[in-house]
């Protein structure tokens, strides 16, 4: 979580609940859990994007340019209280690679800065960063349209750092009380028993990991959160 400014190519795949249960054994193996997922338990993530009035951002990224951004308000856990720790971030993609920069704050601080752009005196964030927020936000006029949450299976490669592997379910969207220290829930956009895989890497993906999709007949998806929520968007205003 320490780590504010990355690149790397993220590849994305949907599965069963039986994909799941083979592929875990494996990943206890060859792998090593995120500290917050102990005991091979979920964590919950939380999330509200950014957008214009006129869904720009998420209108654009669907479109599949060579360059897409986003804005995002992110918590590893349920939020609390306004004085615990969430994440502010920008992630970019440039030609299948994926470019994060974010800084940390508590809650309050966040949603101050996202407020009336007050950068916090306590030395701790990233103002470079927070800098390249405020921009991106002028040239949208950004401003809070989703809250996305769900509940992860996390996993760093042993004999490679480098590689990071995530399993995400229950995922959940809403468009009203765009807050991270609101109780979760929403409307679902997997089917019951469905997985969110993404495998994250620097450079290359392991061996193991190619044989186990190829095996079990697993290709790539293109899925997006963001995405499949605002389709769901679209449908239901049509209706």
């Amino acid at each position: 979580m320490a780590v504010e400014i990355f690149n790397r190519v993220e590849l994305k795949y949907l599965l069963t609940q039986n994909d799941v249960n083979q592929l875990i054994p494996l990943l206890n193996e060859k792998m090593k859990s995120d500290a917050y997922n102990p005991g091979g338990k979920t964590y919950p993530i939380s999330n509200i994007y950014f957008d214009t009035d006129s869904n720009e951002l998420i209108i654009k990224s669907l479109e599949k340019p060579i360059y897409k951004e986003k804005l995002r308000l992110r918590s590893y856990g349920q939020v609390h209280d306004k004085n615990e720790t969430v994440f502010l971030e920008i992630k970019k993609k440039f030609d299948g690679v994926v470019y994060k920069r974010r800084t940390s704050f508590s809650l309050f601080e966040a949603e101050q800065f996202l407020k009336d752009g007050t950068i916090p005196q306590n030395g701790k964030v990233n103002r470079q960063v927070l800098a390249e927020i405020k921009d991106l936000m002028k040239r949208y006029e950004l401003k809070p349209k989703v809250f996305i949450s769900y509940e992860r299976l996390a996993f760093f490669g042993k004999d490679d750092s480098d590689f990071r592997l995530t399993l995400d379910r229950n995922i959940l969207t809403r468009r009203d009380d765009l807050f991270l220290d609101s109780p979760v829930y929403g409307s679902a956009i997997l089917k019951d028993g469905e997985w969110l895989m993404e495998a994250k890497a620097f450079k290359t993906f392991p061996l193991w990991f190619a044989h186990f999709l190829s095996q079990r007949k697993i290709y790539r998806t293109s899925f997006s959160k963001y995405g499949n929520e605002f389709a769901l968007y679209k449908a239901a205003a049509k209706s």
